[in-house]
């Protein structure tokens, strides 16, 4: 690649090897050195390459939100009916599908724009400008004008403006959790290390947009923009396709199903009645009409809407946020969960839980940030003076801040940043700023009842020698009380111990022998194998006055041993309990995160993973495709992955059939995120291009609001099919019942007005109302739905079959009986024939009124019946009471009333229709109740 006409740039023999090549090799790549760019060199490679940023993706325009509610069949289903209802004349029909139309669109739009407007629109992540040497002098730019060969520099708080290889660096350790995952800060250092390094572990290189925690640097630039580490998330982002959930396919194929049997049904009947029948065409064509009429359930996509719209408002109660309302169904369906593990499986805040003084081992209580605790030894309390020294160097030997500030900037800007910790609520919090180690050992100290603001008068800081990851160590040189001087140190044990050569036990000092360096040895590895983060600490009383100013490496000699403190973000408390409800409910869970193998599976284990077998990148990387399929099923925790692992690992369960909700926060886990059945994106830490790229926003961060989400999935769907079925079966009956009379030479036994009544109202208030059905018992003790299996089921279509032909069974002696006549002496149906009389036909409305009417009763026997199956009674949900009262209420006036008898053609009931009315729900009851009976032998048997 040519960057300039004098710069010629190869290739590296492998994609990412900056890390692993020799400086020098590095400035040859590059043709620059550590006097940098010249400003026509760099003006050129600008020119060539492009700014240093990354395109940031469009959100969805309102106006694609729109035209989005008109891709499903069933809406043109809808329109086509409209369409032909106006053409025939029937206006009142037309207007009232044209309605529903407008509804469930109009609806639908409010309902997605509001989700889409909800998480901030992608926004580009990019530092305003770097420090860098043009020309041999530090020049500020533009952070987007930076590019390969450049010289950076960067100190704390900084944003790093892109990909570099460290030249020089000073106490210089970084927060890479937006990109790698990683807890907790990165130490860096000059040098090489393997190609086959992690990203996570490569301590020689700065990552474009992570965050300086401390220290300084200076460093090459190597990759910019799009060749980034994130530009190439990024470009895997815009790569990723966006998919309907199963539940938005199922409804698109259930809308073109109900189009062909239209068409069907339609077609079958006009050439029946055409060929050996001699009703006119008109009549042809108006009953074709009514068919198609009742054979569209026009209720069905703004029940689904509303249902999933209602769905997706008690998820946000319960701190998930629905960013595409088709995908609150699919989390229904979920079989695996992909979990990040820091701040979704633990707290977020490093606790000290374990310390060593005094040659005794004691057990810390509380969690996180809180200042409540006690000291423990076989589970008895102990006085805190029992730790006193040790905590008082971890207070003393520390640069944790204590501030306030507002709640809104808990969260750095989507950096993922933990360093900063909050406690308490409202706005002016305290806050904790620093190192999540040192903050650790700063509350911990708090709980042995140290006071920083006392601490630091009673022993004032002289000087300091700082930590750097070379040294693994820092001092600190204060005075005491007393006027003397005394040196504070805490670092990697095994630092820390080689500079003792005693150790204070019960306020003695006692020779460190070679043997107790041995034990305390054993204790950090044992600390270590239970994932423990372990700093030792240690002091000398004696520093000599011309070391107190100007402290340095001389003075760490000679050092009196303190003891150990071991710490670990410790699990969430409620997700042990979360993750055994999926795994009860058929769903594994799998840990992948960025941090080391020995902490991911001490943490799996007390989170209750079911197998602790763990997977880390480096072997990821080596295994084939086919070595992967084998054994993703039975790994529960990858370990130190990347962002390309991360998608493989969710790629290959895919393949494996399953339905995957993939967790993430870090930019590094976007792509994953998109790419997974449901993504789940974390509100509190979660970066911008995250959020977009999910369909889930937890608010709380929480892995036990995943477990509520796909219950309240669950739910959604078993509430979807109840009321498919409950419309369908109506349908299906009207269908039946038009089907029937006009083979039989009756006519219409119902008309299109009064079908748009009963699909639209009476039958659609009571269906959406089915949306709130609780849940049922063992909802969360079933197994996942299979991908495979639709909304629409053999049992349902059974359902739909039998309800159809039951209600047709009953309601047509209905139609009969008043259509020709009245039975009953006395009646007389029209006032001047009495009893049966084929030749002669009278009281059509009557016969389609009761017809009519008979639907709306036979109603409430459907529902119960449909909801049997789910142990819900009657009056399990109050709404649904409610609806059906509605519903009857709403017809009693159509009956009564003299603008519903003119709109629907209907005559007023006497008692005596009523009574009829009765026996036939009384008979479908008992056909309904048997054919439940029936049904659940069968599916129970196959």
């Amino acid at each position: 690649m040519s960057r300039t006409a004098e710069y010629e740039r190869t290739e590296p023999a492998s994609e990412n090897d900056w890390h692993s090549r020799p400086l020098e090799d590095v400035y040859d790549e590059l043709e620059t050195s550590d006097e940098g760019l010249s400003s026509d060199d760099a003006r050129a490679r600008l020119e060539r390459e492009g700014p240093n940023e990354i395109e940031a993706t469009e959100g969805i325009s309102p106006l694609q939100i729109f035209i989005d509610q008109y891709k499903p069949a069933l809406i043109w289903v809808l329109i086509v009916a409209a369409a032909v209802m106006a053409f025939v004349g029937h206006t009142i029909d037309a207007g009232v599908i044209a309605a529903v139309v407008v509804f469930i669109t109009v609806f639908g739009f409010l309902q997605d724009y509001r989700a889409e407007q909800s998480i901030q629109a992608l926004k580009e992540m990019s530092t305003t400008y770097a420090l860098v040497r043009r020309g041999g002098e530090k020049t500020e730019i533009d952070a987007t004008n930076v590019v390969p060969g450049d010289i950076i520099f960067v100190e704390s708080g900084d944003i790093v403006p892109a990909d570099a290889r460290i030249i020089e660096e000073s106490n210089l350790s970084v927060d890479e959790a937006a990109l790698t995952g990683e807890s907790v800060g990165v130490s860096k250092e000059v040098g090489e290390v393997a190609e086959e390094t992690s990203l996570a572990e490569r301590e020689n290189m700065l990552y474009k947009d992570t965050v300086v925690e401390r220290g300084s640097g200076t460093a090459v630039v190597v990759e910019t923009g799009p060749e980034s580490e994130i530009g190439q998330i990024a470009t895997a982002l815009e790569e990723a396709e966006d998919r309907d959930t199963p539940f938005q396919a199922e409804m698109d194929r259930l809308g073109k199903i109900i189009a062909a049997g239209v068409i069907g049904i339609v077609s079958i009947i006009a050439i029946t009645e055409l060929v050996i029948g001699d009703t006119p065409p008109l009549q042809v064509f108006l009953t074709a009409v009514g068919i198609a009429v009742s054979a569209v359930p026009e209720g069905l996509p703004a029940v689904v809407t509303l249902s999933l719209a209602l769905g997706a408002r008690r998820m946000a109660d319960q701190n998930a946020l629905v960013r595409r309302l088709p995908i609150v169904e699919a989390l229904g369906s979920v079989d695996v969960i992909c979990t990040d593990k820091t701040g979704t499986l633990t707290e977020e805040e490093m606790t000290v839980q374990r310390i060593v003084a005094n040659r005794e081992t004691y057990e810390v209580t509380g969690t996180g940030y809180d200042t409540d605790g006690e000291f423990l030894q076989d589970d008895t309390p102990v006085d805190s003076e029992r730790v006193a020294e040790v905590m008082r160097c971890g207070m003393l030997c520390n640069n944790v801040d204590v501030g306030t500030r507002e709640r809104d900037d808990v969260t750095d800007e989507g950096t993922g940043d933990d360093a900063d910790a909050t406690t308490g609520p409202g706005e002016g919090e305290r806050t904790y700023l620093g190192d999540p180690t040192e903050i650790a050992l700063f509350v911990a100290a708090q709980k042995a009842g140290f006071d920083h603001n006392e601490l630091d008068e009673a022993y004032p800081r002289l000087g300091e020698v700082d930590f750097t990851s070379a040294r693994k160590r820092m001092t600190t040189v204060h005075r005491t009380p007393d006027g003397e001087t005394v040196a504070y140190m805490k670092g990697a044990p095994e630092t820390v111990i080689e500079r003792c050569d005693r150790e204070l036990v019960d306020g003695e000092f006692v020779e460190l022998t070679d043997e107790r360096r041995r034990e305390l040895e054993a204790q950090n590895e044992s600390f270590a194998e239970d994932a423990l983060r372990v700093m030792g600490f240690a002091y000398r009383p004696d520093v000599p006055e011309s070391q107190a100013q100007d402290p340095d490496e001389d003075l760490e000699q000679e050092m009196v041993f303190l003891g150990l403190q071991g710490m670990l973000d410790p699990p969430r408390p409620e997700v042990p309990g979360a993750i055994e409800g999926c795994l009860d409910a058929g769903i594994n869970v799998v840990m992948i995160t960025g941090d080391n193998a020995v902490t991911a599976r001490a943490v799996g284990e007390e989170v209750g993973l079911r197998s602790t077998r763990v997977v880390t990148g480096p072997e990821l990387e080596g295994m084939s495709d086919e070595e992967l399929t084998d054994i993703v099923d039975d790994v529960d925790i990858f370990a130190r992955t990347s962002p390309d692992h991360k998608t493989r690992i969710l790629q290959t369960l895919q393949k494996k059939g399953h339905t995957v909700g993939m967790t993430g926060d870090g930019v590094n886990d976007a792509p994953a995120v998109k790419n997974a059945d449901v993504g789940i994106a974390m509100g509190i830490r979660g970066t911008d291009v995250t959020e977009q790229a999910s369909d889930i926003v937890l608010l709380d961060d929480n892995f036990a609001t995943i477990r509520d989400a796909v219950q309240g999935g669950r739910r959604i769907f078993d509430n979807v099919r109840k009321f498919v079925n409950y419309l369908l079966s109506g349908n299906g009956g009207e269908v039946t019942m038009i089907f029937t009379g006009t083979l039989a030479g009756l006519g219409l036994v119902i008309t299109p007005i009064q079908v748009l009544w009963i699909n639209v109202v009476t039958d659609g208030i009571p269906a959406l109302t089915m949306g709130v059905d609780p849940a049922a018992e063992d909802i969360m003790e079933r197994d996942p739905r299979p991908p495979e299996e639709g909304v629409i089921t053999t049992r349902i279509v059974t359902s739909v079959v039998g309800i159809a032909a039951f209600m047709t069974i009953c309601l047509l002696p209905l139609f009969t009986l008043n259509f020709y006549g009245e039975v009953i002496p006395g009646y007389d149906v029209t006032g001047a024939v009495v009893g049966w009389s084929p030749d002669y036909e009278v009281g059509r409305e009557l016969a389609q009124t009761m017809v009519f009417t008979g639907f709306v009763v036979f109603e409430i026997v459907r529902i119960q019946a449909i909801r049997y199956r789910y142990g819900l009674g009657l009056f399990s949900n109050n709404w649904l009471v409610l609806a059906v009262a509605v519903a009857v209420t709403l017809q009693l006036l159509v009956l009564y009333t003299g603008t519903g008898q003119l709109l629907f053609d209907v005559e007023p009931l006497a008692l005596v229709h009523w009574a009829q009315i009765g026996i036939a729900a009384v008979v479908f009851a008992l056909l309904m109740a048997i054919f439940v009976k029936v049904q659940d032998l069968y599916f129970e048997r196959y």
